[in-house]
């Protein structure tokens, strides 16, 4: 027979996204409403390790839906990568009683919330908060489609000053490992090449391409490129188009950590709200050590030791339309 779910933890784990805060609230107020106690892990395992744990009620949850980052804080934890680490988190969850974990975070998070479970027997929840969308098993993940649209601003008030020098842009967004945020704000914007992770890049295509737009006098270009795509970022793909091309006049501009702050989105306010209220739901119902994710509009469930496995692919469709929108 399962046992019954009595108190629960709520954590993030990993960088932070916008829409945590909402997904903390929605796993408050849903566990108090299902007459559970739930307990806020302060900065992620590192909270479970040095018992960093308050309990939370419905006040504690006030007035956080609309605000970025995360009230629990998120760090990561070298520690509790090792056993002796995992077993004093245990130790301080068994003290208070908690059966029952909700992890928001990313790959990573999932990975040590599979472990933890195995070793200890305590049942996990994973929420997928990254601004990355770069698990498999979710259309969206908490934060992603704040971090693009925060990209998308930035990068149509960048082509107006473009525009008005006749002057080609290289913009670097976020994406260490994942292109999504440089693909979806590129085809928002217009850019004119999109170069990411998961794509060998064709730098002689790009070449040709920037050479045969001067010839016929297009002169502003926007090229988008992730952090982690293989030239190293938006200041060595500069210097190399600028050794190839002396003419063009190139500028670079980085966005960086705007893209993981502010006030989240409507849609991630929502898929937030959703997924912690689902995650207790699972809890509640037996569905242990899945993280919760939406398909279709539909909630989807993915064991977490398939989830860590798997990784959100690019669609060959998207470059497609990369290609053809951009000449």
């Amino acid at each position: 027979m399962q046992k019954k779910i009595s108190r629960i933890g709520v954590l993030c784990s990993g960088g932070d996204s916008p829409g945590m805060n909402a997904c903390i609230r929605a796993v408050v107020r849903t566990g108090i409403y299902h007459e559970l106690e739930v307990f806020g892990v302060m900065r992620g395992y590192m909270g479970m390790v040095e018992d960093d744990i308050k309990p939370m009620d419905t006040r504690s949850v006030a007035n956080i839906i609309q605000r970025g980052g995360t009230i629990l804080k998120t760090a990561r934890c070298m520690e509790f990568m090792e056993y002796d680490g995992r077993k004093k988190a245990y130790e301080n969850l068994r003290k208070r009683g908690i059966d029952g974990l909700v992890i928001i975070g990313g790959d990573g998070s999932f990975r040590g919330a599979q472990t933890f479970s195995n070793e200890f027997d305590i049942p996990c929840i994973g929420l997928p908060g990254t601004i990355d969308k770069d698990i498999a098993g979710t259309d969206f993940t908490i934060g992603f489609d704040t971090a693009v649209n925060t990209a998308v601003e930035a990068i149509d008030k960048i082509r107006d000053t473009a525009d008005a020098h006749d002057r080609m842009f290289i913009i670097e967004v976020m994406g260490r490992d994942a292109g999504y945020i440089a693909l979806h704000s590129g085809i928002a914007t217009g850019a004119e090449n999109i170069l990411i992770p998961e794509k060998k890049t064709d730098i002689n295509y790009i070449i040709e391409s920037l050479l045969e737009k001067e010839k016929r006098k297009k002169l502003v270009n926007i090229i988008i490129v992730a952090e982690g795509e293989e030239f190293g970022g938006a200041n060595e793909l500069s210097k190399f188009i600028k050794n190839r091309i002396p003419s063009l006049e190139v500028r670079v501009a980085i966005l960086g950590h705007i893209q993981r702050g502010g006030s989240p989105t409507c849609m991630d306010r929502l898929i937030a709200s959703r997924m912690g209220y689902h995650a207790v739901e699972c809890l509640l119902e037996g569905r242990h050590n899945v993280f919760v994710g939406i398909v279709n509009n539909k909630m989807n469930y993915t064991p977490l030791n398939e989830a860590v496995k798997k990784k959100q692919r690019i669609n060959e469709e998207w470059m497609k339309i990369v290609k053809i929108l951009a000449t």
